[in-house]
């Protein structure tokens, strides 16, 4: 079965070393606003601070973590043109949320994070959550292999419709996960406008490498949309049992996501969010075995640095009517609460040492 491919280079990451082994490890790294832009620049230019403008290696050290390029004289800093630019809540507040977004199975929704943590408001608590969502699609990640189970599922609530493919009024995801002997392997899952074989091409072409086995039920529309691939369809109706018998991974892989869509997030995974739901789902399932919840936490960060700045703009699609939310920690909403404590030591600054 195909491993997910590493995300960074060098020395294997380990725990209490590059990243926190649990909660309380991570309490104590970051536990002032310094110690967190000190880990995003380890993160960031693991070779080396270097201009994100000119890719000069030649800079200055500035006031306030801040840095100056000599070629270009572009100032900057490891938090700008990265999803945390300008923001206003502090850095240990982001670390926590990206943790407890990481450490559990099924995420945590705005309305929790808003309670436990001392963030100002509702809606920054929704669009932290949308800004470290954004950050974990599968489209830049290595390609599913081996023998792969390939289906659809309509989500969408309880609003009326037929059942069946041509469903009214739902969303059709496509899904698909590798399958061996010794278990089940990495994941995809992505909106499709419908079932038709160019649909189902293009979602098989994007998220499964050619050569590749799909193995899937006896849908004519894969029949024009597997060139290329080795093809093993099932016919559910022959085989006399269930669709999700017959296909156990795939149709086991819908129900968690389903599961964590209707539990944590109350079912609202409306048409404009649902595909970043998707994509924050995958994220932790392809890395349901790691040792540590702490390298999850550190991979997340890895892809926060990487991309650009989103704004709220940018993650409103469709405004939904207002609705009463929790009250969180009291405060005035232009000052984010800190949780910052007490400086400890940056064990990912110590030494690397060469590993078996």
């Amino acid at each position: 079965m195909t491993q997910p491919t590493p995300e960074s280079t060098g020395n294997r990451p380990l725990a209490g070393r590059d990243y926190p082994a649990d909660l309380a490890q991570l309490l104590a790294w970051f536990s002032d606003d310094e110690s967190c832009v000190d880990y995003l620049q380890w993160l960031r230019w693991p070779e080396g601070i270097c201009c994100p403008r000119c890719l000069s290696a030649f800079v200055n050290n500035e006031p306030d973590n801040r840095f100056r390029c000599k070629k270009c004289w572009y100032r900057f800093s490891a938090t700008a043109g990265t999803i945390f630019d300008k923001t206003r809540t502090p850095l240990t507040v982001w670390f926590q949320t990206a943790w407890l977004m990481t450490a559990g199975k099924s995420g945590v929704c705005a309305a929790h994070l808003h309670r436990v943590l001392p963030i100002s408001s509702y809606q920054t608590a929704w669009s932290m959550l949308g800004k470290l969502r954004s950050v974990m699609s599968t489209q830049d990640s290595s390609l599913l292999s081996g023998r792969v189970e390939v289906d659809e599922s309509f989500f969408g609530g309880h609003r009326p419709g037929r059942t069946g493919r041509g469903a009214a009024g739902k969303t059709l995801v496509a899904g698909a996960i590798e399958i061996a002997d010794d278990g089940w392997g990495r994941a995809r899952l992505a909106i499709i406008p419908d079932a038709s074989a160019a649909s189902l091409r293009e979602f098989i072409a994007a998220n499964i490498a050619p050569g590749s086995t799909i193995v899937s039920d006896g849908w004519r529309g894969y029949g024009n949309a597997v060139e290329g691939y080795a093809h093993e369809p099932v016919s559910v109706w022959k085989s006399g049992l269930e669709a999700h018998a017959s296909l156990p991974a795939v149709h086991r892989l819908f129900a968690l996501v389903k599961r964590m869509i209707e539990g944590t997030y109350q079912g609202s995974g409306s048409v404009g969010h649902l595909q970043e739901y998707l994509d924050e789902f995958v994220f932790r399932f392809n890395r349901r075995h790691s040792t540590h919840r702490g390298l999850v936490f550190m991979r997340l960060l890895e892809r926060a640095v990487k991309r650009g700045p989103v704004t709220y703009r940018n993650l409103v699609r469709k405004p939904e009517p207002k609705a009463v939310h929790p009250r969180g920690v009291s405060g005035p909403h232009a000052l984010p609460g800190s949780m910052e404590r007490e400086a400890s030591e940056r064990p990912w600054r110590s030494p690397r040492a060469t590993l078996e």
